[in-house]
């Protein structure tokens, strides 16, 4: 039989330097999170049309929360900070648990 080669550069990455390595999976993955939250509350302001000035007098903070807030490597979201956010913006919070796809001996 012959084996493909992966030319996927995620593939390739993650076979480098992540492989199976629990510790490193939840690091990526908290990267990932921080990310999204940053992009999103970047994409509701914009569309919203308003600057980051005008999101962070809408719910008492200053410009450069809000820009740390849509900074990706930004590790210190809270879920009252989001909620405010989310009200000034006419959305709302949506946190969600779910399954990991990894299955983990327990006991």
């Amino acid at each position: 039989m012959i084996s493909r080669k992966t030319i996927s550069a995620s593939k390739i990455l993650r076979n480098l330097y992540i492989k199976n390595a629990p510790d490193k999976i939840a690091s990526l993955q908290k990267e990932h999170i921080n990310a999204e939250v940053a992009a999103q509350i970047y994409r509701h302001r914009t569309k919203a049309g308003l600057s980051q000035k005008q999101l962070a007098k809408l719910i008492g903070t200053t410009q450069s929360v809000i820009s740390r807030l849509e900074d990706a490597d930004y590790t210190g979201h809270s879920l009252d900070m989001l909620s405010r956010i989310a009200a000034a913006l006419h959305s709302h919070l949506q946190v969600k648990l779910v399954p990991d796809k990894r299955i983990y001996a327990i006991g």
